[in-house]
């Protein structure tokens, strides 16, 4: 990708890049709260695993609705208008967890999602490939993966905030619910929708603050040059096969990160008895590794090929999937924790390989890559059936299906000029 010709030395691009890093941040957080509402939903609402698993499709759903009109909304007004509009939307979304909450409304909170995930689709549009031309052509990978590390400490602290200011200590029996009357049912449930009321509006508070730092902040608008790659721009964009393999992968591989993250609570309680709160507490550990993967990832960038990496991580998540679903107990605790830590450059690394040398069609490009995110909704309904009439176990058959053709994409991908120059190759 090439950019256009300025006199701005490589030192002007800093302070941008540590604001859009605090957007990765941000969705990474909404992401991962996602989890621990999963669980604590069941309850409030009375769902079961299939049901609750519509959570994560209301979610990204969103995505798949909004990426093309966030890119062509970027196309015609730029990152930093489609930044804040993100932000704003986001923020909203936040809000109606609220009313959801006080009305235990499981369709409210599914529409609520359904917002945040609009706006996170315009902040992803824009921050992934702004992250990439922000800078080196050569290093584009590399410093997405690190942006993409701070999306894995939001992973990380997410579940702890989960633990103390969602999930609650409250364990319903069908016994308890039976010896009860309707509305002292309703006056139970409706306390436990209640404790994410707080959380959320903090959140959205946090996110209009953001929006308006962002909005009084002078941010470059970077071009892709046009004529950098002029059989690129020739045809359609669909013609480009490294492009759709990517969008491909991308589809498989969130829809792989979303199952192996939102039953990992549930999975903890049916083969090892831990408790909702206390299996929140390992997922902290596990999205924990997951951001120390992005980093380590990041370095050894330096020295492998980005494809080849993915190639090995791809290889890794099969065989501890395997380990969870044959074994079970703490082996396949330890084994799901290990697939965080393996998934963790997964997502930044199929998307720069895919809109590399897209040129003027990188927005296009991104758009299209957002736009698989949708096997986040997909793929865990999938799961969810599965483990209401099988067990969660058998369920994580899903993701290693998934990871299979992420493996499938890192084999068959153009190498990283960026990465190759690093490694020395």
């Amino acid at each position: 990708m090439a950019l256009s010709k300025t006199n701005e030395s490589k030192n002007s691009y800093l302070i941008p890049f540590i604001l859009i890093t605090v957007l990765f941040f941000l969705w990474g957080f909404a992401h991962n709260l996602n989890p621990i509402l999963i669980p604590h939903l069941k309850k409030a609402c009375q769902l079961t695993d299939l049901q609750s698993a519509f959570i994560d499709s209301a979610f990204f759903v969103g995505y798949f609705v909004m990426a093309i009109p966030a890119g062509l909304v970027m196309n015609r007004y730029g990152y930093k208008f489609g930044i804040i509009m993100g932000l704003l939307i986001f923020a909203a979304g936040a809000f109606l967890f609220y009313p959801a909450a006080g009305t235990r409304t499981y369709g409210l909170f599914l529409f609520a999602l359904f917002i945040i995930a609009s706006g996170l689709t315009f902040l992803e549009t824009a921050a992934n490939p702004y992250v990439t031309v922000l800078g080196d052509e050569h290093t584009a990978t590399q410093r997405l993966n690190l942006s993409q590390s701070f999306n894995g400490l939001a992973a990380s602290l997410a579940p702890l905030v989960g633990k103390y200011y969602i999930l609650t200590d409250t364990t319903i029996s069908e016994e308890q619910l039976k010896s009860l009357s309707s509305a002292e049912i309703d006056t139970l449930l409706t306390h436990e929708a209640q404790s994410v009321q707080i959380p959320y509006v903090v959140i959205g508070l946090v996110v209009l603050t953001v929006a308006l730092i962002l909005w009084r902040t002078n941010l470059p608008e970077i071009k892709e040059n046009s004529e950098s790659n002029n059989t690129t721009e020739q045809g359609s964009i669909f013609k480009q096969t490294n492009l759709m393999l990517g969008v491909t992968a991308q589809f498989f591989y969130v829809g792989a990160q979303v199952c192996v993250s939102s039953f990992f609570i549930r999975f903890l309680g049916k083969t090892a008895e831990i408790a909702e709160r206390d299996a929140a507490g390992y997922l902290a550990i596990a999205l924990l590794c997951f951001m120390l993967g992005r980093f380590l990832g990041t370095l050894l960038m330096k020295f492998i090929a980005p494809n080849r990496l993915l190639a090995i991580y791809s290889i890794f998540n099969i065989g501890l999937l395997a380990i969870a679903i044959a074994v079970g107990g703490f082996t396949s605790i330890y084994a799901l924790i290990g697939v965080e830590f393996f998934m963790s450059i997964m997502f930044p690394t199929i998307f720069s390989l895919s809109i590399q040398g897209l040129g003027a069609q990188t927005k296009l490009g991104s758009s299209l890559v957002i736009m698989s995110i949708v096997g986040g909704a997909i793929f865990p309904v999938i799961m969810g059936r599965i483990s209401d009439v099988s067990s969660i176990q058998t369920a994580y058959i899903v993701p290693l299906v998934c990871f299979i053709v992420v493996l499938f994409f890192a084999v068959k991908t153009k190498s990283s000029k960026g990465a190759l120059a690093n490694s020395g190759h």
